[in-house]
């Protein structure tokens, strides 16, 4: 951290970004080096797979000034998970000094269920294991065009039951698991919540939603304000629904439009985390307002200066720190820690 704190951004703050922090911008700029072909939403899915990552950009700034990783403090192992015809992989994290029954996470990673998967968001699910001690699974749920809605979805509720069924087999305590997912992910985590909750299925004892998607609403007052930010603009984020929905129809389906849900009562106690520079902030900060009016326990968090995608930083940024503090302290109180 200290490293990088000492190194200036080349150029000033973007318009759609005034408030962007030097670290933020640092990370952004790399991106913005290492991006040399067209913007996402001018891509086929299959080449915005192979483009470069905000991940990519930490881990190029960090090689770049001698800044060494933290050393892994979990070990990890494969697993295959049965979902509707087929199965897909997790990953689980493991902590090293993990015994027989440790609290249980379940993560949903990020990509607008189209780009990315668990090894783009391996900080995140390494840094939740790491600080809480608990063991993460990570899912890497069937993904868009490929497999449009409700396929990510009903995956991650399938993954979700899975790991409730193994608690045993893999440390985790059945009475002590949670959800947690950025982005993407965190509408994944999030209808997790009500679908175990309406189809009773043990319920998550906590959900943490990283800068969800809670809207299918493109005008809201964030989508205005940072229509053209990066690495999320409000042209990309119409790429992904084009490319997981069926039709538009399918954007107002309650599993996308959070915000719509009619009942959020008796719902797991969740933190939301959202970042000022983001075209989700609004949705993210609406879902958990209706949470709270639900009479739902939510810890709610806007974090200034940063952008999407900032939570799995912390190895550049200080918000990053405070975002995962934030939601180890949250995850060890519902766990009992």
């Amino acid at each position: 951290m200290a490293i990088i704190g000492r190194i200036e951004p080349t150029g000033s703050a973007p318009a759609w970004g005034k408030n962007i922090t030097d670290p933020m911008l640092l990370v952004i700029e790399k991106l913005t080096e290492l991006q040399t072909g067209p913007p996402l939403h001018q891509l086929s899915p299959m080449q915005a797979r192979k483009a470069p990552t905000p991940a990519d950009a930490v881990k190029a700034l960090l090689q770049e000034h001698n800044a060494p990783m933290p050393p892994a403090r979990v070990d990890t192992t494969g697993k295959k998970v049965p979902v509707e015809k087929g199965s897909i992989h997790a990953r689980i994290y493991t902590p090293a000094n993990a015994t027989a029954s440790n609290p249980g996470i379940v993560y949903y990673h990020g990509g607008g269920w189209v780009i990315a998967g668990i090894d783009t968001y391996d900080a995140s699910a390494r840094a939740l294991a790491e600080q809480t001690g608990a063991v993460v699974v990570a899912v890497a749920y069937r993904q868009a065009p490929e497999h449009k809605f409700p396929t990510a979805h009903n995956d991650a509720f399938a993954a979700y039951k899975w790991v409730v069924d193994n608690a045993a087999s893999l440390k985790i305590n059945p009475d002590k698991i949670a959800v947690a997912g950025e982005s993407a992910g965190g509408n994944l985590a999030a209808n997790v919540s009500i679908m175990a909750r309406d189809n009773n299925v043990k319920m998550p004892v906590h959900q943490l939603l990283v800068y969800p998607i809670a809207g299918y609403d493109m005008n809201t007052a964030s989508y205005q304000e940072h229509a053209q930010a990066k690495p999320l603009s409000k042209a990309g984020m119409a790429w992904f629904f084009d490319k997981y929905l069926r039709n538009t129809k399918d954007g107002m389906d309650q599993r996308i439009a959070l915000v719509n849900v009619p009942n959020l009562r008796n719902l797991p106690p969740a933190t939301v985390i959202n970042a000022e520079i983001d075209p989700l902030r609004t949705g993210g900060v609406l879902y958990a307002d209706k949470l709270k009016e639900a009479g739902v326990a939510v810890k709610a968090q806007v974090y200034d200066g940063v952008t999407h995608e900032f939570f799995g930083m912390a190895a550049v940024l200080p918000q990053a720190k405070e975002a995962q503090a934030l939601a180890t302290a949250e995850l060890n109180k519902a766990f009992g820690k």
